[in-house]
């Protein structure tokens, strides 16, 4: 399940581009409109904590959870960083698996970001973290995540990608080459990954292997349902806009009975 070991060291760069405040911003006017009253969040999947501290700067008490030692140290640095500062006292990272973590107790709103319920590829994984989502969001409260849709993955196949990107230290290269199993609804995403030391020449790399699962519509509403949540919302990522076949990503806003 932990396919970030190390990945991680580099993840931050290779995502520089992603834009976590406005992605925020829209997690915040989805709060405000089907739980205005929200003040703590639990993340389920924070990675290296980005999303978490744009939440926090819009006013939230968060915590992020996630499997990696190796991002949530990441998380912690950051997080240590700014110990000056009296916002951080509302932000907290704890490791758990999203399947099996029981924290004791529960939040306004539950998060899972950047497709992390894609990488639950097995239903067994889905229900799993389904009920983690419930047992820790409090009546009324939210479970609103972000994943890859399934009519677009089908319309429109994954293809080979390239990104370079770089940094003072160093230069990075990844392929990302995919391959779908239609019979499993999953894209396993092999990554090459060469990265170039800019003051010496060394060069490293590693290779990953990322499966995600890509989900339709019938089956999220079955999941929501059979875990006491209702669909409030469904819409494609960022945009509002309703899901469609050209549409990769799609966030679900459920509320809990």
């Amino acid at each position: 399940m932990n396919c970030f070991s190390d990945y991680s060291r580099y993840y931050d760069l290779l995502y520089k581009d992603k834009d976590y405040a406005g992605e925020a911003r829209y997690v915040d006017r989805l709060i405000r409109k089907h739980c205005p009253g929200a003040k703590s969040i639990l993340n389920l999947g924070c990675g290296t904590g980005r999303h978490d501290f744009e939440l926090m700067k819009l006013g939230y008490q968060v915590a992020g959870m996630d499997l990696s030692a190796e991002m949530l140290a990441m998380a912690a640095k950051r997080l240590a960083d700014m110990h000056s500062d009296p916002a951080s006292a509302a932000l907290r990272f704890l490791q758990g698996d999203i399947r099996t973590a029981r924290l004791g107790e529960t939040f306004d709103v539950v998060v899972s970001l950047f497709h992390v319920m894609s990488y639950q590829t097995t239903n067994d994984d889905l229900q799993a973290a389904f009920a983690t989502a419930k047992a820790h969001v409090a009546p009324g409260g939210l479970f609103l995540f972000d994943c890859w849709y399934g009519p677009a993955v089908l319309s429109d196949p994954p293809a080979v990608r390239v990104k370079r990107l770089e940094d003072d230290v160093m230069e990075i290269l990844r392929i990302a080459e995919p391959e779908v199993n239609c019979n499993a609804n999953t894209v396993a995403v092999h990554y090459q990954v060469l990265i170039t030391e800019k003051a010496t020449g060394r060069v490293d790399s590693l290779s990953e292997t990322h499966t995600m699962r890509y989900l339709f519509m019938p089956e999220m509403a079955g999941y929501h349902a059979g875990n006491g949540f209702s669909m409030a919302q469904v819409e494609e990522w960022l945009t509002g806009k309703e899901p469609g076949n050209d549409t990769w990503g799609v966030c679900f806003v459920g509320k809990a009975g």
